[in-house]
């Protein structure tokens, strides 16, 4: 296969996995799992794969080709250090070619080579503002990310970013969907039950719902909470929904 068509490939596959993700997790582990598979063929290496991602507000995430990959993952995110950490900090490659001599993160290195691995290369994946991602391949040979694996893992990384990139912009819309669709249904709540609270006071909608928020207060729960607990009163027992304060 030419440079070219591999090329081609790579970007087709890699937004099939996008489109065909339910959502960013979903998304990252499928991308761990055909890394690991791409990168082994090409360099002839039994690789295994981690994804990690950061983004604001939001808890780290992270996913592996294998429990193996996945454990060392775990790890690295409860301790906040290892290699793909320090690649999203640096922004630069992360090679450790023998774990076993490796001192600057012990209980991860010492988690690597338990894991049967000795060897290992983490890549930055350059986000949008707000974001970062970083790609990890592990090998159970010392020194097996040489200079000519490190270039092809590269060039897969450069490629895997805007796929990650897509992924992310994606569920970040879904997500401002959903906000936005629970909005919504809040305020239809609210309104309803305002609506429930003037027939039963004869107040104005104002007065209707300074009342649930002072319920809400008084309860310290968000309006939309008592205004679903009304609602369901009034739905289930409609001879005693006269609304108490």
């Amino acid at each position: 296969m030419t440079r070219a068509r591999l090329g081609q490939y790579l970007a087709e596959r890699l937004q099939d996995l996008v489109l065909e993700s339910a959502d960013v997790q979903d998304f990252l582990q499928e991308l761990s799992v055909f890394s690991a598979g791409f990168i082994g063929k090409t360099t002839g290496l039994p690789v295994l794969c981690g994804v990690t991602l950061v983004r604001s507000r939001r808890s780290v995430a992270s996913a592996g080709s294998a429990p193996g990959a996945r454990l060392l993952e775990e790890i690295q995110r409860a301790t906040g250090l290892g290699p793909s950490l320090a690649a999203l900090e640096s922004g630069a490659a992360v090679s450790v070619p023998d774990a076993r001599a490796d001192s600057r993160w012990p209980r991860y290195d010492r988690a690597v080579v338990k894991a049967g691995q000795l060897s290992l290369l983490a890549l930055p994946l350059p986000l949008d503002p707000g974001g970062a991602a970083a790609i990890a391949f592990f090998a159970p040979e010392a020194g097996a990310f040489d200079d000519e694996a490190i270039v092809i893992c590269e060039a897969f990384a450069a490629r895997a970013a805007k796929a990650v990139r897509l992924a992310v912009r994606i569920g970040a819309l879904n997500d401002l969907n959903d906000d936005l669709l629970e909005a919504l249904n809040s305020r239809t709540s609210i309104n309803l039950a305002s609506g429930i609270v003037m027939g039963q006071r004869r107040c104005s909608q104002a007065e209707a719902f300074a009342i649930l928020s002072r319920v809400s207060s008084n309860r310290n729960i968000k309006v939309r909470v008592v205004a679903e607990d009304l609602l369901r009163s009034f739905n289930t027992s409609p001879g005693a929904a006269h609304f108490k304060r």
